[in-house]
């Protein structure tokens, strides 16, 4: 016989997926982790029910700690791997969905666009700045009647001597309304050109939304541009088609199959801690059947979900990814991480719908993100076309 013993898996970690990270990426992992649990979480409830982001002070913190384009290269970026971007995210989502929303909508769909299509001259003026948060971004591409067909923009801009002069409509915008710059997608004459639009531009309105059920503590915004005249050395000069803004919702994509699984995380935590300390008929509810099933469907979708995400960092770094994978990422991380959150929100009962847990929040959180970047029925079409051969969109 063995004489091998084993002891008793981590319920946090029923696989020991850290021991597949390396001490560089466990060292930035639990630094993102130690200041979300110290500055966010406390507060996030606070602000989601407020519905408001002290965003200048968390630019600047973002800034501080690298957080910000922290997977590019160069111009003050800390150029860290894909999977540290990864799990940054996942941790941030942890915390609050829109706090990862914020980081990565910063980096992701805004710098990202300048550091890859933009001249050297755009790279130098932007992207120092918004690697510190001295400058906070958003990216304008959805519009109110072209969501998941995004190139059916109607947003177009014409040229008018040595500028551009843009006109339309973008909406569902995150940091819209605290921008100091937008990215804003639009048709011309020489296709789908990006346009770098700071946001005191003459023309330019960003009213927020508000009223919103879901995504309270970020801010979303409507970009309404009136003949928003700049020059022509605003334009990213490296892409005039739709594959620009379709690279970046790419990277945001990424990410978001990371973040996800930070959202369904806190969430089976925090049924898990619930049930051990929460006790019917003189015994913890943890105890009981029922409760066992739930609580390990939710720890096999987070753990199932963390190796997927990780699976997909990796080939991100070996630049091995396509756009078909990021997609299964996306699809299958947020519908589990919703059915996570829906459970753990069971297990907590009446107390599952305050704010004094984040079960709720975080639920009501995943609703938004289960619809952008994507909604998944999209995703669901672009790995249906991946494996057919057959296009189902039209």
């Amino acid at each position: 016989m063995s004489d091998i013993s084993f002891e008793r898996p981590d319920p946090r970690d029923f696989l020991d997926i850290d021991s597949l990270l390396s001490e560089e990426e466990i060292m930035l992992r639990d630094a993102v982790r130690t200041y979300v649990r110290k500055e966010i979480v406390p507060n996030v409830g606070d602000w989601w029910e407020e519905g408001e982001l002290p965003s200048d002070a968390l630019a600047k913190a973002f800034g501080d700690i690298g957080l910000l384009g922290m997977h590019l290269e160069g111009y003050g970026c800390a150029g860290t791997s894909a999977t540290a971007y990864g799990l940054a995210c996942l941790e941030l989502e942890a915390g609050d969905s829109g706090i990862r929303s914020f980081v990565s909508v910063q980096g992701s769909l805004v710098m990202f666009p300048i550091w890859k299509f933009g001249s050297e001259e755009q790279k130098e003026t932007w992207l120092p700045r918004m690697a510190k948060g001295e400058v906070i971004g958003c990216f304008g591409l959805t519009e109110p009647d072209s969501g998941s067909d995004p190139a059916s923009m109607r947003t177009n801009a014409s040229r008018d001597g040595g500028d551009w002069l843009i006109n339309g409509t973008k909406m569902w915008i995150t940091n819209g309304s605290i921008a100091d710059v937008a990215v804003v997608w639009a048709r011309t004459d020489e296709g789908v050109r990006g346009f770098i639009v700071p946001t005191d531009t003459p023309g330019f309105s960003a009213p927020e939304i508000k009223k919103k059920a879901s995504l309270r503590a970020s801010v979303t915004s409507e970009l309404i541009l009136e003949d928003v005249r700049v020059p022509d050395d605003f334009v990213l000069p490296g892409v005039s088609s739709m594959r620009g803004p379709l690279s970046c919702l790419n990277e945001a994509r990424f990410g978001i199959a990371f973040g996800a699984i930070g959202a369904a995380r806190a969430c089976y935590e925090s049924a898990l801690d619930y049930s051990i300390e929460r006790h019917q008929f003189d015994r913890p509810i943890a105890s009981f059947q029922l409760t066992q099933k739930k609580l390990v469907e939710m720890m096999v979708a987070v753990q199932r979900g963390t190796l997927l995400a990780l699976h997909l960092g990796r080939r991100k770094d070996d630049g091995k990814l396509t756009p078909e994978q990021v997609s299964f990422g996306k699809f299958d991380n947020v519908r589990n991480a919703l059915e996570v959150a829906r459970t753990a929100r069971s297990i907590l009962g009446a107390n599952g719908i305050t704010l004094e847990y984040p079960v709720f929040r975080h639920m009501a959180n995943l609703e938004t993100v289960y619809t952008y970047e994507g909604t998944n029925e999209i995703h669901s079409l672009v790995m249906g076309q991946a494996i057919t051969g057959l296009n189902a969109f039209t």
